[in-house]
């Protein structure tokens, strides 16, 4: 068989999406413009806190809304990932690197941004340039303790550009937020800001899960009322469809019916497993059209990458346990559609074998806070729907092939 030419996968795994594939998500896009970007171009500033579960989007609505917000409330996008961030010190770095980096929607404000900040670029090169990290450790503590005069500046900058205000994106805050003083810096930033003569037009945007929201307001609990929060919930069966559509459109293959019921059933919404399972189809075909058997092959290629990829390694080695894989793929096959099973429910579906080993099991996914108890005697729920979605991607595999 002659294999077709492959281009360039429109999937992105374990990325945002590309603007020019988003989709859906309306209503959270509408708050967010209406109600932030739009009320910072009026001047006020606004400090939004997007949440929603591990690999649900919310990097990808993120880089969306500052895409439009630049061209239609002419503000200046910021994003600053704070991977590797432990101290308040590792942020004003991280955002000044993310502002040297600002501008790729608007040449004029990134030549402007770049002969500012000039000192911090190293060498240049076809592909971009690197970043001077002496220089920007050095002056990282000056922009944390003086944000505000630092943005205010970013808008001086770009005052000639027509800017209206600075939208600032912190993301991947999830070891930072474990530092009390990252909050106490977050409340200091908003109100200084806001009992400001003249305010700063800034549109503060965090993303995070609950979790690292509820850490925040532990250490310092008037973080609470500084956020409009914005809940992203699992995609819906209308928005997938359109997503793979549009993706595999955007290289020329066909979906067939049956494939597209088997990708959007086993995605449950989550963009990173639609972007794996995409993704493995895409490389799959040979036709240009992605059939059912496309699609279940892709299936089961995308299983294991989701343990790799977004479940935590000492979770992954123990739910491939072969002890446990068993009794997972039957909780699995028993609850496909939600994330809690019953003790008892579990136990009648065991070999002797299996029933043995059943609260050992129960116990060792505890202690790894893979589940914990429901709210009722006997229930369990799992703490994270990604290594949900890992385990029923996986009990795929233990189910007979059809003959």
């Amino acid at each position: 068989m002659t294999l077709i030419s492959k281009g360039k996968s429109p999937f992105n795994p374990g990325q945002p999406v590309p603007v020019e594939l988003f989709v859906g998500r309306q209503k959270q896009i509408d708050h967010i413009m209406v109600r932030g970007a739009g009320q910072v171009e009026a001047g006020k500033p606004v400090a939004v806190y997007i949440q929603g579960e591990y690999g649900i989007g919310k990097s990808s609505i993120a880089g969306f809304v500052q895409a439009l917000a630049e061209e239609r409330n002419h503000l200046h996008a910021i994003y600053a990932p704070l991977g590797g961030a432990e101290n308040l010190d590792d942020v004003g770095a991280a955002i000044l690197e993310a502002t040297l980096r600002s501008g790729a929607f608007n040449p004029t404000r990134k030549e402007k941004i770049r002969q500012w900040l000039a000192k911090y670029v190293g060498e240049q090169s076809l592909f971009g340039f690197t970043v001077r990290a002496d220089a920007l450790k050095k002056d990282a503590p000056t922009v944390a303790s003086g944000l505000l005069p630092f943005l205010q500046e970013v808008m001086n900058r770009l005052q000639e550009t027509g800017v209206k205000g600075v939208f600032l994106v912190l993301d991947e805050i999830n070891g930072i937020t474990a530092n009390p003083k990252f909050a106490h810096f977050l409340k200091a930033l908003v109100d200084t800001n806001a009992l400001s003569r003249t305010p700063l037009t800034l549109m503060l945007m965090l993303c995070g899960v609950e979790e690292r929201r509820r850490e925040m307001i532990h250490h310092h609990q008037p973080v609470e009322r500084i956020f409009d929060i914005v809940e992203i919930e699992p995609m819906s069966r209308e928005e997938m469809e359109d997503f793979f559509k549009k993706a595999f459109d955007s290289v020329h293959i066909q979906v067939e019916a049956e494939a597209m019921n088997a990708m959007t059933a086993n995605s449950a919404g989550f963009p990173k497993i639609m972007h794996l399972i995409g993704d493995a189809a895409f490389w799959l075909d040979q036709d240009g059209i992605i059939s059912a058997e496309d699609a279940g092959s892709a299936i089961i290629m995308a299983a294991d990458e989701v343990g790799k990829k977004f479940v935590a390694q000492q979770v992954y080695k123990a739910l491939r346990s072969a002890d446990y894989h068993s009794i997972l793929a039957k909780i699995a096959q028993m609850t496909p559609t939600t994330m809690s099973f019953r003790r008892a429910e579990v136990i009648a579906g065991l070999t002797e074998t299996e029933k043995k080993k059943f609260d050992n099991f129960l116990q060792k996914m505890k202690t790894l806070k893979v589940i914990r108890s429901g709210e009722t005697q006997g229930e369990y729920v799992f703490n994270m729907r990604m290594v949900w979605l890992y385990i029923l991607l996986q009990s795929l595999l233990r189910k007979p092939a059809k003959k």
